[in-house]
């Protein structure tokens, strides 16, 4: 199992329609595929996601850096060692989250096929068979976000819906979240983003309105540098205060709980550069008492699998996930494993991620 091959592969996949988050509007929705293989033929997949001006990554320099800097030393490193790998890829670089990751994703993937099992089972097992979704509600319009999320609701896809309230007036986006609850009333649950958009004196005000007008859960108020604040947010109010950007390790991940600067964690398996450093983070999660929600950069099928068979093995995530991808992106570059039934998705249980690369979609979306 010694990694002969690492390849890397910059795509660009079609969306149903422009996806208005608080930093950016998706109309083209990029990511890095990641490809080894071992000296014996074993093929592994990793695929990184990337939401523009979310974090500091970019595709080019996701593709540089494993092209020219992690993959030189990994050839002959044992791709059934993918915690050994982890550390290794420390040694050599410090940082690059997402690129760490898309290398232990495959590696895990190639691991798991070769045992014959889902990836699940490399970290303990599933302890969910299924996942409740949430849908972001990206049109940035009250009268449009309510009709999709109605359309999602009688189809029996969504019922978890989450509106981004971080960029333009905080006035106007408090009244447009509050709107689309009304809209919904109680046969939905609606959550708010604000990608750090706010101070503490704003968030104070509109989290109060958001907290009487029956909004459920309250994502990232503040920048992810102010831990007292989130601190004081989270002491003052009832509704549950959920921390992203500020939860990239596991390091910041047990400053905050031990600060009871958050509620709960939003965790993305890119975000703290791989499967290894997921299940970490929760573990500091599940011993402080923290709940868990399983957050997306929009994946496709490879990574919307993997995503969901290490979210499927944490008894904390109670919160649903956020792996709305295979719903947005109108094509993949992947064969299809994801299934969903009644609001929630169902875990593969296929070898591995249970995906296959088409040959042909991969050569039509890589990035000339």
């Amino acid at each position: 199992m010694k990694i002969a091959s690492i390849e890397t592969f910059i795509i660009d996949l079609p969306v149903a329609r422009p996806h208005k988050l608080s930093m950016a509007t998706i109309n083209a929705h990029s990511q890095v595929i990641v490809r080894i293989r071992t000296e014996s033929g074993v093929e592994g997949l990793g695929e990184i996601a990337i939401i523009p001006h979310y974090g500091e990554e970019a595709p080019g320099a996701i593709k540089s850096l494993i092209d020219e800097c992690l993959t030189p030393y990994l050839k002959g490193y044992d791709a059934r060692e993918f915690g050994r790998i982890v550390q290794r890829m420390d040694q050599i670089i410090k940082g690059n989250a997402y690129a760490k990751a898309g290398i232990e994703m495959a590696c895990v993937d190639a691991t798991a096929r070769v045992l014959g099992v889902p990836a699940h089972q490399l970290f303990g097992g599933k302890v969910h068979d299924t996942i409740p979704l949430l849908w972001v509600l990206g049109n940035g319009v009250i009268e449009k976000d309510v009709e999709e999320a109605q359309r999602k609701l009688d189809a029996k896809q969504y019922r978890l819906f989450l509106v981004k309230i971080g960029s333009g007036d905080p006035k106007e986006n408090v009244k447009r979240a509050l709107a689309v609850k009304n809209a919904l009333g109680d046969q939905a649950s609606v959550r708010v983003d604000i990608n750090q958009g706010w101070d503490e004196a704003m968030a104070t005000w509109g989290i109060a309105q958001l907290e009487a007008g029956g909004i459920d859960v309250i994502e990232q108020p503040l920048p992810r540098h102010d831990h007292e604040g989130m601190r004081r947010l989270t002491e003052r109010f009832a509704v549950p205060i959920m921390a992203d950007e500020g939860i990239s390790t596991p390091e910041e991940a047990l400053l905050i709980a031990s600060k009871r600067a958050a509620d709960a964690f939003s965790v993305k398996v890119t975000k703290h550069g791989g499967m290894v450093r997921t299940k970490e983070v929760a573990g500091i999660a599940q011993a402080a008492g923290i709940k868990l929600f399983g957050g997306t950069m929009i994946e496709g099928q490879i990574g919307t699998s993997a995503y969901a068979q290490i979210f499927s093995t944490m008894p904390n995530l109670t919160l649903g996930a956020q792996l709305f991808g295979p719903h947005l992106l109108t094509d993949d570059i992947a064969s299809e494993v994801i299934t969903f039934r009644d609001y929630e998705m169902v875990v593969p249980d296929a070898p591995g991620f249970g995906t296959q690369l088409d040959e042909d979609k991969l050569r039509f979306y890589t990035r000339k």
